[in-house]
């Protein structure tokens, strides 16, 4: 048993989510940061990969003080679970996932992260090990139902995104295009990685709804099952 999955991306109009520096860019409203600020407040836990923590140092706490005491209020954490996908155990121990606001943290880590970064780690967040060279994400997803996660969000990169696609582990995909063009060869997209070669291992996606949101659109997809 896994939890259910969902993707959640702000990209350009021509699918880039940052420039060739990865240099973070404002693409969305503020339509679109309340609409995240929920859907965060209503997931369980809450997903990143380490190249967006070495990029971005995200907090991923819930912003709005009325969604935090929503979540008081029906015996939750003000913030959902937040979990780093670290094969090498490279989170700084000073990064803001790890310190700002309250709740529970997971760094998953593989077998080849050295120790002492492991236990460095363990003085902030609890430390799941799974997968010889890279984490376990199938393993990962059914460690975090075992603790109670039914619904995940996830935020990034797209080394992650695309790894949980290419296993089959996504259930839903949310995408705020904006209106913007940020071009670029080398800057990063919503699923960098190496890629389906076949077209036939394509995952096929199915429209729930678009909707005109700021100055661009939300599309909600799910994923089609073979």
């Amino acid at each position: 048993m896994r939890p259910f999955v969902f993707v959640n991306i702000a990209m350009s109009a021509d699918g880039k989510i940052s420039t060739r520096e990865r240099r973070q860019v404002r693409i969305s409203g503020n339509e679109d940061y309340l609409r995240v600020d929920r859907i965060k407040a209503e997931s369980d836990a809450i997903m990143v990969g380490i190249g967006t923590v070495l990029a971005d140092n995200p907090s991923l706490t819930v912003k709005s003080p009325e969604l935090r005491e929503q979540r008081r209020a029906a015996g939750k954490d003000e913030n959902p679970i937040r979990i780093v996908v670290d094969g090498r155990g490279r989170t700084p121990p000073d990064a803001d996932i790890l310190h700002k606001g309250s709740g529970k943290r997971i760094v998953a880590v593989s077998k080849e992260a050295p120790k002492k970064a492991v236990e460095a780690l363990r003085q902030h967040a609890a430390v799941v090990v799974g997968g010889e060279e890279t984490v376990d994400l199938r393993g990962l997803l059914e460690e975090l139902h075992r603790q109670g996660v039914r619904r995940l969000m996830v935020e990034g990169g797209g080394t992650l995104i695309w790894t949980l696609f290419e296993q089959g582990l996504v259930d839903e995909l949310q995408a705020f295009v904006g209106s913007i063009v940020i071009g670029g060869k080398d800057a990063p997209t919503p699923t960098d990685g190496a890629g389906f070669l076949r077209e036939k291992d394509f995952p096929r996606l199915r429209i729930i709804e678009a909707v005109r949101l700021d100055d661009g659109l939300l599309v909600r997809w799910e994923v089609e099952r073979t």
